[in-house]
C-alpha cells in the first residue's frame, strides 16, 4: 500500500509505527516523502496513492475520490500559520496593500485562512501572491525578495532567528472568530480501500507513539535534520493532539465552517460540506 506524508515531526512520529511494522494487521508500507504543497497536487492529479496527507483546504478538489480518515490529521489550538514581515516595532495588516506576500500552497489551508483574514483586515487587498516551498519563505522575506511570507510548521519556533517581526496570526484570528480549532493538515484514503481498517491501522500508529515517544527519535530526526531535537519535539507537541487520535464533533465542525465559509467566498466550490465529509 502506498502511502504520502511530509517528512515534517509531527507526521514522522505520527506514522513512524505505521510505515515501520509495528502496528498489527496493517500492510506493507510504500512511503513518498513530499511537502504538502506536492501531496495536494498528486491528490488532485491521480488516485494512484493509497493514502496521504493533504491540506484541509484541498479537499474540495478530491472528495469525489478519496474519503477523509477521522484520525492522524493535524488540527488544533494556537497552532496556526503566521503572516512574517522584515520590519521591526508596530506592524499592521494595512502594511500589505498592493504588496508582493508568499504562500507555501496555492490550496493550503495556510492560504485559504488567509484569504478569508486579508477580506477582512487588508483594504484594497494584497498585490502579487508567489508560491514557494515553506522553508524558502522566511528566507525570501529576509533578504527582501519578497514583503511579507505566509509560513507553517516550524516556523513557529524559528521566525525569530531570521529577524523577522509576526504580523498576524492566522490560528488566534480564526479561534477568536470561530471559537473552533484550526484545521490544517487532513489524511485521505482512496474510497475504493478499507476505510474502516485504514481508519483503525492510524489511530493505532498514533497511540503507539504516544505510548513510546523515544522510539520513532532517529526517524524523527532522521527526516528534521535542519532542526534541533528541542524545535522538533515542540513541533510534535503542538500539532499533534487529541484531534489526533480522533477529529470528534467539535474537529468536524471546524473543518466544514471553513470549507462552507470559504465557499461563500468563492474560494472553493460551493457546496454543503457538511453532508460531504461525513
Amino acid at each position: 500500500m502506498s502511502i504520502a506524508f511530509s517528512p515534517c515531526p509531527n507526521d514522522t512520529f505520527v506514522f513512524h509505527a505505521l510505515v515501520h511494522g509495528l502496528v498489527p494487521g496493517a500492510p506493507e508500507f510504500d512511503v513518498t516523502y513530499a511537502d504538502i504543497d506536492i501531496t495536494n497536487g498528486l491528490a488532485a492529479r491521480s488516485d494512484e496513492l493509497d493514502i496521504l496527507k493533504i491540506s484541509y483546504a484541498a479537499l474540495p478538489w478530491v472528495l469525489d475520490k478519496y474519503a477523509l480518515i477521522p484520525c492522524g490529521g493535524a488540527l488544533g489550538r494556537g497552532c496556526g500559520p503566521l503572516v512574517l514581515v522584515n520590519q521591526p516595532g508596530d506592524v499592521s495588516p494595512e502594511m500589505l496593500s498592493g504588496k508582493k506576500v508568499a504562500v507555501p500552497s496555492e490550496r493550503s489551508t495556510a492560504y485559504m485562512l488567509f484569504r478569508l483574514w486579508a477580506a477582512q483586515n487588508v483594504p484594497g487587498g494584497v498585490g502579487e501572491i508567489i508560491v514557494m516551498p515553506f522553508n524558502e519563505i522566511m528566507p525570501a522575506v529576509k533578504d527582501g525578495r519578497i514583503d511579507a511570507g505566509l509560513v507553517i510548521h516550524e516556523a513557529r519556533f524559528t521566525y525569530q532567528d531570521y529577524g523577522l517581526t509576526m504580523l498576524a496570526d492566522m490560528g488566534n484570528w480564526w479561534e477568536e472568530d470561530t471559537g473552533l480549532p484550526i484545521p490544517l493538515g487532513a489524511i485521505i484514503a482512496r474510497r475504493s480501500l478499507d476505510l474502516e481498517s485504514i481508519t483503525k491501522w492510524i489511530k493505532e500508529s498514533v497511540e503507539y507513539a504516544w505510548q513510546n515517544p523515544e522510539a520513532s527519535k532517529d526517524y524523527v530526526m532522521q527526516h528534521a535534520s535542519e532542526l534541533s531535537p528541542e524545535v522538533a519535539q515542540s513541533h510534535i507537541n503542538l500539532y499533534v493532539n487529541d484531534f489526533t487520535a480522533a477529529l470528534g464533533e467539535k474537529g468536524f465542525e471546524a473543518i466544514t465552517m471553513l470549507l462552507n465559509r470559504a465557499g461563500e467566498e468563492g474560494i472553493v466550490p460551493k457546496k454543503d460540506y457538511t453532508s460531504l465529509l461525513k
